[in-house]
């Protein structure tokens, strides 16, 4: 066994939380947060990534534990399992406005596809909040100190994630991760809350079932409304492919399914090409770290909102560039697998989750199962 290295086995993506998804009262100042994330590779040693990236003053971490989460509601855990986060040595941090900062590694022996409970309680909070807001999971916000309460029946509850953004194991050399970069389709919108069962959740139970692939980590950097170019929510896949995809801890693939937020927010005949350039800047800067990249035709959005003549133009031009131009390492053709035979622009009903845009959670597991794994032995 070659020398071991650090690995992320969850991450998700960060930006300016939206003020309809700020947390609710009592508000994150002065009390206790427990999040829950589900990891895809395990080891007996982690680290747990936090970020201030877009507060515009400190963010104070006066406490923060990691467990194994438990069965049953109301954020419980195992006890047992319960350890102090420090940093530096200390148990409380300060982050600076736009600072982000792993804790000190932990002895922590986790197995693979196991849910992690992180509990912080929290000091001053600036206004504007670094979080996930897809996190379709849910996390528990207690007033005062909480940090090792082996449940929490009193707090409040909301389906959003704030300040953690990763965890990393320290993994065999044979250990890589692979890396989605997306939007909502990514992200899993139209999947089960707190069911895990968004494609790269499915993708990574595959990885672990098959004996040549265990070793390999999903990284699931979609982020709901995202775009490529400009607009949509959160920063753009271009403005944070540095952060999301190329400093990822033993980043080795990449996965790229995008571009439907900026055809179905424009009507810009230049929107084709531009995607296509964005797309080989990101295998070049992928290709220039060691990562393969595999693109993803853009899915059919027949009968949404989206939805016209030119816009379907568009999706084809893009697609038919992420097929024949032979940039990307292999194309993974999941709008072939999930499209409906009789009306290509739209999807398969039984994949549609119902406003023709993004899939059922029959959608994401069929599109999880129809990827070779092949391609994560290279």
């Amino acid at each position: 066994m070659g020398a071991r290295h650090w690995v992320g086995t969850w991450a998700c993506g960060p930006q300016l939380t939206e003020p309809d998804n700020l947390p609710p009262a009592p508000g994150l100042s002065g009390n206790t947060l427990r999040q829950v994330v589900q990891g895809s590779i395990g080891g007996d040693r982690l680290r747990v990534r936090l970020s201030n990236a877009y507060g515009e003053a400190p963010l104070t971490l006066r406490s923060a534990h990691l467990a194994r989460s438990a069965s049953g509601n109301a954020g419980a855990i195992d006890t047992a399992t319960d350890q102090v986060l420090t940093f530096g040595g200390a148990a409380s941090r300060v982050l600076a406005p736009g600072e982000t900062a792993f804790s000190d590694p932990l002895d922590f022996a986790v197995s693979p596809l196991t849910q992690l409970s992180i509990t912080i309680q929290f000091g001053a909070v600036p206004r504007a909040v670094t979080g996930h807001p897809g996190s379709r999971t849910t996390s528990y916000l207690q007033p005062g100190n909480a940090v090792d309460a082996a449940a929490l029946p009193n707090a409040v509850t909301t389906d959003h994630w704030y300040c953690v953004t990763g965890i990393d194991v320290l993994a065999g050399s044979a250990s890589a991760a692979l890396i989605t970069l997306g939007d909502s389709l990514t992200d899993g919108r139209g999947s089960t809350t707190n069911g895990n069962d968004r494609w790269p959740d499915n993708l990574a139970r595959r990885l672990h079932a098959n004996a040549a692939t265990r070793g390999i980590a999903v990284l699931n950097q979609g982020i709901g409304g995202n775009a490529v170019l400009s607009g949509g929510l959160g920063p753009t896949a271009l403005e944070r492919f540095e952060r999301d995809v190329l400093e990822q801890s033993g980043g080795r693939w990449l996965i790229v399914l995008a571009g439907v937020n900026d055809i179905g927010m424009s009507r810009d005949p230049a929107i084709p090409s531009q995607l296509s350039a964005a797309f080989h800047s990101m295998i070049r800067a992928a290709h220039e770290r060691g990562l393969l990249a595999y693109g993803v035709p853009i899915l059919p959005f027949g009968g949404s909102a989206y939805f016209s003549p030119d816009q379907e133009r568009a999706r084809l031009a893009v697609n038919d560039w992420i097929r024949t131009s032979h940039h990307f390492d292999a194309v993974i053709d999941l709008d072939a697998v999930l499209r409906d035979p009789a009306q290509p622009a739209r999807l398969l009903g039984l994949y549609d989750c119902g406003d023709h845009l993004h899939l059922s959670v029959a959608g994401y597991q069929r599109l999880a199962d129809s990827i070779d794994l092949r391609l994560f032995t290279r």
